[in-house]
């Protein structure tokens, strides 16, 4: 029996969809969400084997205080599943300051954060998994989105090092890159003025907001299936050090990928061309 700690749990999100999964193999789940209220009934369904705690993963005194909770209450996290995060959508000239700053806390600070919090405990155990939800986005730069792309990029980069440190005491580390999924995660767009400082960028955010406003309850994504594909390639022999999930966002990231790759074999001469010549 695992215990997960999986931070981000609203109705209908990832997070909320590892959880039921977890407790559907039978394991134990510490679910954080900044709304508990919201999660009462879904706990107290699965009582000692479930449990909600309230967190603003952005405050790093509740970050560690909530996994000392976790671990006390059921003596360890042997996997921990940094799933919070939200997008904003912005030109990369005109947004605001405070905005893109926001951006960077939630999507890549927090997961530091959280981390950092779990992994003395995981070392000491010689075992663990870390599951940090990335994005399509942070593979393949989505515009109006610059600031998120830019964080989710970087969670990558940091996923990747991550993994290679860890790895020496047991514990092993997955990217998982969604595309559009069915969540509540285009839900807030709808209202939202579009006021930053440069109109020149306007005509573009009307469109990427208004797309995300129509697809959302439309993504062909299925959270559910998401979260046990994820599941199953953790319990692999041979796990994979990343995992795109959605058709789509699989295509899109197969196109950039395949590009880059004509492109950088396109300058080999150039790249092998700069280095001091041969004694």
């Amino acid at each position: 029996m695992k215990t997960w700690y999986i931070t981000g749990g609203t109705p209908g999100g990832f997070g909320m969809a590892y959880a039921n999964a977890a407790l559907e193999g039978g394991d134990r789940v510490v679910l954080t969400t900044r709304r508990p209220g919201e999660l009462r009934y879904w706990a107290a369904r699965h009582r000692d084997r479930a449990l909600v705690l309230p967190l603003d993963v952005t405050d790093p005194r509740q970050v560690r205080q909530t996994v000392a909770e976790a671990e006390t209450r059921f003596g360890g996290i042997d996997v921990l599943v940094n799933n919070a995060g939200r997008g904003w959508y912005g030109s990369v000239e005109g947004m605001d300051d405070a905005a893109l700053r926001k951006v960077f806390e939630l999507n890549f600070f927090s997961v530091l954060e959280v981390t950092r919090a779990v992994l003395p405990g995981m070392r000491r155990r010689g075992s663990g998994w870390i599951v940090n939800m990335s994005s399509v986005a942070g593979l393949v730069g989505v515009p109006g989105f610059g600031f998120y792309s830019a964080a989710k990029f970087a969670l990558e980069g940091l996923t990747d090092v991550l993994r290679q440190e860890v790895a020496p005491f047991g514990i092993k580390v997955l990217a998982v890159e969604p595309g559009a999924f069915r969540t509540r995660a285009y839900a807030g767009f709808a209202g939202q003025p579009i006021d930053e400082s440069v109109p020149d960028y306007w005509p573009m955010l009307a469109v990427v907001r208004d797309g995300m406003i129509a697809e959302n309850g439309q993504q062909p994504g299925d959270p559910d299936r998401g979260a046990r594909a994820v599941i199953a390639a953790i319990d692999q022999d041979d796990p994979p050090k990343r995992l795109v999930l959605g058709s789509a966002g699989y295509d899109r990231v197969l196109h950039r990928l395949e590009a880059m790759l004509a492109e950088l074999r396109g300058q080999e001469a150039v790249a092998r061309g700069t280095d001091f010549p041969a004694a």
